[in-house]
């Protein structure tokens, strides 16, 4: 599609061409071969059974001629030399919407985001309110809310590129939509008529930040397991006990999205609700004034901006409408709904990344030179380039696929979970092959690589463990087939 659009537009030219050549070469290859699923996990075709089938795949004389031809060292070397000289692969979307989505908020990152991301991290605080409220005014909070609720009333395909664009200059900055988009969805999909008029508009235009309260101490990917209680008060209000971490945002945070047991009779699923519980904002001396509820901070190594929470909840209060939706046990189908948003928005938010690591790459591969020739000219460094791009042009048309599934309602768990573990794989690539062009500069914190590395880390673990999308797809797979 992404070919067949830059054809199509007179855009595909040699960069082009030498990115899908790459491209389908490497991951043939792969195919053929073998699957990196992590730094020492490679996934044979005799491990699934289908050794003759990817036997016979590597004779198909198409097939033959791009291992042959496609990703070569003439080819990487023919890339990373355009790209030294400027060259970028085509990112347009034929769609005038969409291009200046894209624009405006590449601006906006150069100009707000980027020049300060690499201070914010190292102070480790919160990205400053008046960063938000800037971001508020462009409408990020609101990108996919109905304009009937104040928002832009855009799909998801806008919102991966507000999310991209925001990611390549700071990660938080992109992950700060995300949270708006996935409580709002929440809401929006099944939230009473006086939720969706209560809490839409305010997420809309930033007055209203979120956080999801989803994680417990024992219970990650295992949702069925969780224990935090919600009791219904004889007025008809709740009180929530129990423990939740890795609770991003969560001091700023007006109102949380709280996945808990309102039926301790009922195990695993059916048993929990959602709760939209409403809090006061923290400060920096009160980060959690409320009665019935603390917290403390979660120390990271990166995706820092938001800051990361342990939070105790003892008989905190919960509004008797604040049950989404007005239906007990419906909880965990509420939030499987919005999977599959998440996984999109978080593939975005890695190709985000990529490119950040991949800008910060080819800058210093082209300025260090050794041996009298800058980095680029050596044969190791231009690969790595070549294939940094290639990959994110992949991971790239991935996710935007996956979201356009999504924006025409369709189904699309697998496209989801396979644009998550490639982009999340890319982007922490990048950052390690990007901080290895630095040589031992990369690894001292003054430079901004150090960063990008801490931040490519998280992709792979939150919105869905990489173990996890690799079962989602492939049980999803065998089910289509069947």
């Amino acid at each position: 599609d992404w070919a067949a659009r830059g054809s199509a537009g007179g855009r595909f030219g040699e960069v082009e061409a030498l990115v899908l050549q790459i491209g389908f070469g490497e991951y043939l290859h792969q195919l053929i071969s073998a699957l990196p699923m992590s730094q020492n996990e490679m996934l044979r075709p005799g491990d699934l059974g289908i050794s003759e089938a990817a036997a016979s795949l590597a004779e198909d004389s198409e097939v033959r001629l791009f291992l042959d031809h496609g990703n070569t060292a003439e080819t990487r070397v023919a890339l990373a030399r355009a790209l030294g000289e400027g060259a970028v692969p085509d990112e347009a979307f034929d769609e005038e919407t969409l291009d200046m989505i894209r624009a405006q908020f590449r601006a906006f990152t150069a100009d707000r985001i980027a020049p300060h991301a690499h201070r914010w991290h190292l102070e480790d605080k919160l990205i400053p309110i008046e960063t938000v409220r800037e971001m508020a005014n462009l409408g990020v909070f609101g990108v996919c809310i109905g304009e009937e609720f104040g928002g832009l009333g855009l799909g998801k395909t806008a919102m991966c590129l507000v999310s991209e664009e925001l990611s390549r200059g700071w990660i938080c900055a992109g992950s700060l939509g995300t949270r708006s988009e996935i409580a709002a969805e929440l809401i929006g999909e099944n939230g009473t008529p006086e939720q969706k008029a209560k809490w839409l508009p305010r997420l809309a235009d930033g007055s209203v930040l979120p956080t999801a309260v989803f994680t417990e101490p024992d219970t990650g990917s295992d949702l069925a397991s969780v224990s935090t209680r919600a009791a219904r008060q004889e007025d008809g209000s709740w009180q929530i006990r129990g423990a939740k971490t890795w609770i991003t945002h969560a001091a700023r945070a007006d109102l949380m999205t709280v996945l808990c047991r309102t039926d301790t009779g009922t195990p695993g699923y059916g048993g929990l609700s959602m709760l939209l519980a409403e809090k006061t904002r923290g400060t920096d001396a009160a980060p959690f004034p409320d009665p019935g509820i603390e917290g403390s901070e979660i120390e990271v190594l990166g995706y820092r901006g938001m800051k990361e929470y342990a939070l105790g909840f003892d008989g905190f209060p919960v509004a008797a409408d604040g049950l989404l939706g007005g239906i007990e046990g419906q909880g965990f189908k509420q939030l499987m709904r919005t999977f599959e948003s998440a996984r999109i928005q978080t593939a975005a938010r890695a190709v985000g990344v990529g490119w950040n690591a991949f800008d910060l790459g080819l800058s210093y591969a082209l300025e260090r030179r050794q041996f009298g020739k800058p980095l680029i000219a050596f044969p190791r460094v231009a690969d790595k380039l070549a294939l940094m791009v290639t990959e994110l042009v992949m991971a790239r048309e991935l996710t935007y696929s996956a979201a356009r599934h999504k924006d025409k309602g369709e189904r699309c768990d697998i496209e989801a979970g396979m644009a998550k573990l490639l982009a999340a794989r890319v982007a922490w690539t990048n950052a390690d092959n990007a901080l290895q062009i630095h040589g031992g500069n990369g690894y001292a914190l003054e430079y901004p690589v150090s960063r990008v590395l801490c931040d490519a880390r998280i992709l792979n673990i939150f919105e869905g463990a990489g173990e996890i999308q690799a079962q989602v797809i492939g049980r999803g797979t065998l089910r289509a087939q069947a």
